[in-house]
């Protein structure tokens, strides 16, 4: 009896294999896929630089809510940290070093109608896979720094990552828009590969200039938004207006269903801000 259901077993699974290859099954379609993170405003780990808020009752049961208020963000004002000692120096001539390479390959000509759809895309995705870099390296020092000295690390560890894993969304929600061709993905691998070694040793000789860094680059992530959205506003992407923005960005962002690129936008801009 046993065989006999044995060898049932293998004739289905043949024929199986025989439909599968006659009818292969088509690739999922991104566009539609939900997000499986919550956003890290809504992360439960604490942040060390924020107060201690014990937990309690009602902020427990919060309502679901909009992580932004498109209306709130619609006008970010863009900062600039001043320039003190010699990390903040050394940071902010990385930081225009970077910026100059990062404009080189990703075609950057700024806002005003020399960009097309798929130059702004693609600037937007270099941005992300740059971004995505500083926090995981960061994180990782940290974890391995804490292991070593037996220490805690008081909430930084899971802050770093979280916003690595923010810029990995950013990315994620950008390839909805656009999936970049070999000769792009080229230039990501080599330029994440350059990245990823020089921040790991930067951070080991001095985190606290790598900080600085990050806080420059974010600024200047701001001000790539801001030029996107002017675009946007200008009608040089008047489609990005009306365009449905993707369902992975709206379950992220908690997003209403008639939000527009156009939002998502100004959402990214905001996480980018923070």
């Amino acid at each position: 009896m046993r065989h006999a259901t044995i060898i049932n077993l293998l004739k289905h699974a043949a024929t199986s294999e025989q439909r599968t290859a006659a009818n292969p099954a088509e690739p999922p379609d991104a566009t539609n896929e939900p997000s499986y993170i919550a956003h890290f405003r809504e992360s439960t780990s604490p942040h060390p630089l924020r107060p201690v808020v014990l937990e309690t009752e009602a902020n427990a049961k919060q309502a679901k809510h909009p992580v932004y208020d498109l209306d709130e963000i619609s006008s970010i004002e863009q900062t600039h940290h001043a320039v003190g000692g010699l990390r903040d120096r050394l940071a902010l001539a990385a930081i225009k070093t970077v910026r100059t390479g990062f404009d080189i390959l990703s075609g950057y000509r700024g806002p005003g109608g020399g960009m097309t759809e798929k130059d702004w895309v693609h600037r937007c995705l270099f941005l992300e896979t740059v971004a995505g870099v500083p926090g995981m390296v960061a994180g990782m020092l940290r974890h391995l720094r804490s292991l070593r000295l037996l220490k805690r690390d008081h909430g930084w560890i899971h802050t770093l990552l979280e916003e690595a894993e923010n810029e990995r969304m950013h990315l994620l929600i950008f390839m909805n828009l656009k999936h970049p061709g070999w000769v792009f993905r080229a230039l990501v691998v080599g330029a994440q590969g350059v990245f990823f070694n020089g921040f790991f040793l930067a951070y080991l000789a001095s985190p606290q200039t790598c900080h600085r860094f990050v806080g420059y680059l974010e600024e200047e992530a701001v001000k790539t938004y801001t030029g996107l959205l002017k675009d946007i506003e200008d009608g040089h992407l008047g489609q990005w207006k009306t365009k449905q923005a993707p369902l992975l960005a709206q379950t992220y962002y908690r997003l209403p269903e008639d939000a527009s690129v156009y939002d998502v936008i100004k959402c990214v801009r905001a996480d980018e801000g923070m």
